[in-house]
């Protein structure tokens, strides 16, 4: 059998409910709508962690990130720290390796964020990206095509789109299948990038839009605990103040909509091509994103970590997932609980590489049978992770749990019935009646996490972090004062 390409989209900062396929009614998808009418849509599929770089290493290693060390986004301004053209995840076996082992053309076109951008890394030969991890505007960005650097003056997420086409029109005449990467820098969803109106042209589209789709609440009293950390931490930059002001804004909120509608308008673009060189009948196509982003859900806007302790809940964790082509069951929704981590083990199958594994004790599973419409044992759990929040999801339950090693920074663990209470409102820890389920909950996150992660990451007992962590002084307090991140400079 031919072995397909693949081209695999991530987005940045969006939850599943972002999309019409999964239900919104006031978002404008019409491509990725259509791309889930010919495959296979997961309903219930989430995160490992509401951070970009640790989602984006547990994807492409299929490990936890209490495995592969990296618990926050990489804070690109502790560059100079970091090991000569570092790579985050190197030491691991990891999908764009597989891929080339197996005779692929490789291409990462969008946001790295997991290293040193300026060379290519992870056995990509294709290497087009730009230098940030955050994104402060979509316009007038540096970026790293090939050899070259120069600024972009247009939307940056229409150029990683522009440029996935040149890479297809290239490989339509070679003899190779390929992997192409695109993962894009939006819909983002931090100011300043959507501060106001937005000036692309989807923004009418959202001009005289209610935003009913999206919750009115008061801000959560545990976003102003975090608010307060940061302050005590050493001040503010300007987009860490969005977690107070941008619930309930609805300018941003239309700004972030439309940036959606762009996307989409680049996914449909580069479809077309795929059509329009002959490439699409022997290519899958996967839409994801990195993680979910709450926009005022439960009092919160953005990250897990965007409140302290860092939220469990529901739209910071549950991300797309749509995969279309090859074998691929058409206009199916399955409602399996599937973790990201579960693209390791099914792209190594679909390119011929199902003996790869991941380097470290992993949960991941072949979606393929999925994919087919074949009835499976269906996992009962789903485990996540946000530093001192280690949770699991059932069907009918939400456990969190917070880590109690560090005094002087009292947290409590937090317990949501599902089947009653779909949008997690109602905290049921301190209830008698469901002491016997929290302790089963609890019992099964610590046995999960004592053979998914390694004493060297494990926060919880001891462990550090490659580079940054969202509370150094928490860790401090725990492990004491010499407790740093690896590259840390401390």
């Amino acid at each position: 059998m031919t072995r397909p390409n693949i081209l695999l989209f991530m987005s940045d900062n969006q939850p599943a409910d972002l999309l019409a396929c999964y239900g919104n009614d006031e978002v404008n998808t019409p491509h990725i709508d259509r791309l889930a009418e010919r495959g296979t849509r997961f309903a219930n599929a989430f995160c490992v962690n509401a951070m970009c770089s640790p989602c984006r290493a547990s994807v492409l290693t299929g490990l936890m990130p209490s495995q592969h060390g990296i618990h926050n986004w990489l804070d690109d301004r502790l560059i100079e720290r970091w090991p000569e053209n570092w790579s985050a995840v190197a030491e691991f076996t990891n999908i764009p390796s597989i891929v080339k082992q197996a005779g692929y053309a490789t291409a990462l076109i969008g946001k790295f964020h997991l290293g040193v951008p300026f060379v290519p890394q992870l056995a990509f030969d294709h290497w087009v990206t730009f230098p940030h991890g955050h994104t402060t505007s979509f316009y007038g960005n540096e970026v790293i095509d090939q050899d070259e650097r120069y600024r972009f003056a247009g939307h940056t997420v229409d150029f990683f789109t522009d440029k996935t086409i040149e890479f297809l029109e290239h490989q339509a005449d070679q003899d190779e299948p390929f992997f192409a990467f695109v993962p894009y820098n939006g819909p983002y969803g931090h100011w300043p990038a959507i501060q106001g109106r937005a000036v692309n042209e989807f923004a009418g589209l959202y001009d005289d839009a209610d935003m009913h789709s999206i919750p009115r609440e008061s801000v959560s009293s545990k976003v102003l605990d975090r608010f307060g950390l940061r302050v005590l931490e050493g001040g503010l930059r300007e987009q860490f103040k969005g977690p107070l002001l941008l619930p309930n804004n609805v300018e941003s909120l239309r700004n972030y909509f439309s940036q959606v509608s762009l996307i989409d308008n680049g996914v449909g673009r580069i479809l077309a091509s795929l059509e329009r060189l002959g490439l699409d009948r022997n290519t899958v196509v996967i839409y994801t994103s990195d993680h979910g982003f709450s926009l005022g859900h439960n009092g919160i806007w953005g990250h897990g970590a965007a409140s302290f302790p860092a939220s469990a809940h529901r739209p910071s964790y549950q991300i797309p997932l749509i995969i279309a082509g090859g074998h691929v069951a058409e206009g199916a929704a399955c409602d399996e609980l599937v973790s990201q981590i579960d693209l390791f083990p099914t792209l190594a199958a679909m390119i011929g590489a199902a003996d790869a594994r991941p380097s470290l004790p992993s949960s991941a599973r072949d979606l393929g049978p999925a994919l087919r419409g074949e009835v499976q044992d269906r996992p009962d759990a789903i485990f996540f992770e946000q530093e001192e929040t280690r949770a699991i999801r059932t069907r009918e339950w939400l456990y969190a749990m917070r880590f109690q090693g560090a005094g002087s920074y009292p947290m409590n663990d937090e317990l949501y019935h599902l089947a009653n209470d779909p949008l997690e409102r109602t905290n049921l820890i301190a209830l008698p009646e469901h002491s016997a389920t929290a302790d089963d909950l609890r019992d099964r996150i610590s046995s999960f996490f004592d053979t998914h992660s390694v004493p060297r990451f494990d926060l919880w007992r001891g462990g550090s972090a490659k580079s940054n962590v969202t509370h150094d002084k928490l860790w401090k307090d725990a492990w004491g004062e010499h407790w740093a991140p690896e590259f840390s400079g401390a």
